[in-house]
């Protein structure tokens, strides 16, 4: 038998291809997104654009309702300083058409008893309605006599009701057919 030595030196043969390590792929990169991620940023978008509109849209409407009461104070301190109770009582009762004039475009030209209903809308007692019936009134006489404590106090519970939009009823010949 003839034996080979195996010299130290010496490589064995390969037995098989040579390997190398195992290596994973690279991360993944954080740009571009996945779509989930768009759709996501898109609703978030809308989300913030739609509470600006609605902050915005509040804040024109308490400006409004500021800006109206500031000019019913203004009336009643003119009316402190001078006395002129005709001025006040036109003063107030065209307050009073501007505001109902929002609701229903027909308000300005109305009288007696549309008028009475117009201002019925907002849900107010019947004393309040006619201390501000009695200042329509007022406006047509040379030297009208009224409590003017109570018409402003009167006119400031109707506009604080008025101004806020979803305080009206809707008018009596739509409640019919509705």
């Amino acid at each position: 038998m003839t034996t080979q030595a195996i010299q130290p030196g010496a490589a064995a043969a390969p037995a098989g291809p040579s390997l190398r390590d195992i290596h994973l792929p690279p991360q993944p990169s954080w740009w571009p997104p996945a779509p989930g991620w768009w759709v996501l940023a898109v609703l978030l978008l809308a989300l913030l654009l739609f509470g600006v509109w609605l902050w915005r849209r509040h804040r024109r409407v308490v400006w409004r309702r500021e800006q109206v009461l500031l000019e019913l104070d203004a009336l009643a301190r003119r009316h402190q300083f001078d006395g002129d109770q005709a001025a006040l009582a036109n003063g107030l009762h065209q307050l009073l058409r501007r505001v109902a004039r929002r609701h229903d475009a027909m308000a300005t030209q109305q009288r007696g008893e549309a008028w009475r209903q117009t201002l019925a809308r907002v849900p107010i007692d019947a004393i309040t309605l006619d201390r501000l019936l009695m200042l329509e009134q007022a406006i047509y006489r040379p030297q009208p006599s009224f409590d003017h404590a109570a018409a402003v106090a009167a006119v400031r519970q109707w506009l604080g009701l008025a101004l806020k939009p979803t305080i009206w009823k809707p008018p009596a010949a739509e409640r019919t057919h509705a």
